[in-house]
């Protein structure tokens, strides 16, 4: 029994970093579906508008009941704030994310939304959120690591080598080699070029938005309502967008097919990852103030 509450302290005492890595393999998961539903013809734009959509009726019967408390009045000042960082986080973030995923690949989504807490640890850091203590081995690791991190996407986007092969159980076959010459005709290398620093923009874009978070947080600690007005001003935004560049009707049509799986998946995942990133955001914000 002392074991098990042992182990609840380390996990009570660690949420944000559990948060961070749970939150990376949903990513991964999206990074996947979502490049599956633009590669059979999903146009982006509308990707984003029905997801935001479906992720805004979901979350609307849970922050009505359940944050109801929580929730302080809305002044127009503060819905402009939630407004502002909804269009910078949000709406370009991920716009732009689902547009550079149609020039990269979902493997090159996934490694890159890797760097989005360092690129978040350096901000904070700039915006004195954060404190670095190089005479101690945390803060030396937290440099380090934020380096590494950022370095490792660098290469990942501008160097593209041969394909790693470490075991070869069987020779290589004709349509083994027909699979590669595809992978290979993906995309020219301006594209990826293009799609990588798209891509990198996006994650910068998110990583603001992450840093955004704690001080809208303290003016609005309702995170359900937060999250669910946040999706609902980004899928509003996001339809203006997608109405202006896609105006062929059947690109708006859904079926029982990947784009859809894609959609939820993305709608259920990617919102339950904000919202546990909220939470542990808004957890450290109060052992902070406890702090001090």
């Amino acid at each position: 029994m002392k074991r098990v509450v042992e182990y609840a302290h380390v996990v009570e005492s660690h949420k944000p970093y559990i948060a961070v890595l749970f939150i990376q393999f949903l990513y991964a998961g999206m990074a996947l579906f979502s490049k599956a539903a633009i590669s059979r013809g999903m146009n982006p734009f509308v990707f984003v508008v029905y997801r935001q959509a479906f992720a805004s009726i979901t979350l609307a019967p849970f922050a009505i009941f359940l944050d109801s408390k929580k929730a302080p009045p809305l002044s127009s000042g503060l819905l402009f704030k939630i407004f502002s960082v909804s269009f910078c986080g949000l709406t370009l973030s991920m716009n732009l994310y689902y547009i550079a995923i149609n020039f990269t690949t979902a493997t090159f989504a996934a490694a890159t939304t890797n760097i989005i807490p360092a690129i978040t640890f350096i901000m904070a850091a700039l915006l004195r959120m954060e404190t670095i203590s190089i005479k101690h081995v945390h803060g030396i690791a937290k440099l380090m690591g934020s380096a590494i991190a950022v370095s490792g996407a660098l290469v990942f986007a501008f160097v593209k080598g041969p394909p790693l092969k470490f075991i070869n159980w069987n020779q290589a076959t004709h349509d083994d080699h027909i699979q590669d010459s595809s992978m290979k005709g993906c995309c020219s290398r301006e594209e990826w070029i293009k799609g990588s620093l798209l891509m990198i923009t996006a994650n910068i874009l998110w990583s603001m938005w992450f840093v955004l978070q704690g001080p809208i947080l303290k003016q609005y600690p309702a995170k359900l309502r937060l999250t669910a007005l946040q999706c609902f001003f980004c899928c509003i935004q996001s339809a203006f967008w997608a109405v202006a560049v896609e105006r062929n009707p059947s690109a708006w049509k859904l079926g029982w097919d990947v784009h859809l799986l894609a959609v939820a998946y993305c709608c259920w995942w990617g919102n339950f990852a904000g919202e546990w990133t909220l939470w542990s955001i808004m957890g450290q914000e109060e052992r902070r103030r406890k702090k001090c």
